[in-house]
């Protein structure tokens, strides 16, 4: 599964850039997967509704399948002993050219920075050496790639180098 991570900061946007990428890419023809990662814990299956209660009774792995929308939950904590949790998915994104990750800074995979000046914050790229490029239309206060925020095309163009 070839997958960069797009991060930054709260409000830089990195939501937009995802979806702008994903336009450009389709466009190209290419099958593109998202995922969007978060720190936060939250329920992403409804208590109370059947697939809920089949993974609280302990089923591996719980599938949704309804005429407009299929899912699968995948439970991922620390007695599963799954380390890689990408790993666990990574089925489920084998016809994808490429694999969008929105978030996970702590990932060893490839990762670009949306920043914003306007939003106040330095780059996480100033103590990150990880992150390979920073997307941004403001000068770019690191000594690594500055990919143009502007340019969509040539982000995919940058992206897509390094994924084959």
């Amino acid at each position: 599964m070839h997958r960069i991570h797009i991060i930054g900061r709260k409000n830089h946007g990195k939501t937009t850039l995802v979806v702008e990428l994903v336009r450009e890419l389709v466009r190209r023809g290419i099958r593109v997967g998202t995922v969007k990662h978060t720190h936060h814990r939250h329920e992403l299956d409804v208590p109370g509704k059947d697939s809920h209660r089949h993974r609280e009774a302990g089923a591996s792995v719980v599938g949704v399948l309804s005429r407009g929308l299929s899912a699968v939950f995948v439970p991922t904590n620390d007695e599963s002993g799954v380390v890689d949790r990408y790993a666990a998915i990574a089925s489920t994104f084998a016809g994808c050219g490429i694999v969008l990750v929105e978030g996970d800074s702590q990932t060893t995979a490839p990762k670009i920075e949306v920043w914003r000046a306007a939003a106040g914050d330095r780059p996480l790229a100033e103590s990150d050496a990880s992150i390979l490029a920073v997307v941004t239309d403001d000068e770019n206060p690191c000594k690594i790639t500055t990919l143009t925020r502007a340019n969509v095309a040539g982000i995919v163009d940058w992206i897509l180098a390094r994924a084959s």
